[in-house]
């Protein structure tokens, strides 16, 4: 009697110990469901990021191209006025010799001219045609030499 007894009490705490066993996994079970149900809202939540990602990436390269673009067709502007305005410096700076090798011409004229004929009496010398030329061409060269040092600077 003492050895089934000793069997039962055995069968029994070992029924304890299972059902103890049992009501802990269960516990364990739920909160693995109570965590499936928050991952699975976590997933979604990141296929939606994903999604949202990728249309905005989309949407980049697309504003990519069109700035490239822009940009493109902006530089080739640029180089065009640049090439125009090194031409129409050149051009200028073509000018500029041309008025100084007329005012200098012009001064040896003058100069040459002078010492031979003198006026009797002080009576207003008439300005030369050439002369007046040359006055104008020095004036036009001082101001051509000044708009070009302001837009150096």
């Amino acid at each position: 009697m003492t050895l089934n007894l000793i069997a039962d009490v055995l069968v029994a705490c070992l029924l304890v110990a299972t059902i103890v066993t049992c009501f802990i996994l269960t516990k364990r079970i739920e909160r693995l469901k109570a965590d499936e149900a928050g991952m699975r809202q976590t997933v979604g939540a990141l296929i939606t990021a994903t999604d949202n990602a990728e249309r905005a990436i989309a949407g980049l390269k697309s504003t990519l191209g069109d700035c490239d673009r822009t940009l493109e067709e902006r530089l080739r502007t640029a180089e065009r006025y640049a090439a125009d305005l090194a031409a129409q410096v050149e051009a200028g700076q073509a000018v500029m010799e041309r008025i100084g090798q007329i005012v200098s011409a012009a001064t040896l004229v003058g100069a040459k001219a002078a010492p031979v004929e003198a006026p009797p009496a002080p009576v207003p010398v008439p300005v030369s045609r050439l002369e007046s030329a040359a006055q104008s061409a020095a004036a036009i060269r001082a101001r051509a030499a000044r708009r070009l040092e302001e837009q150096a600077a």
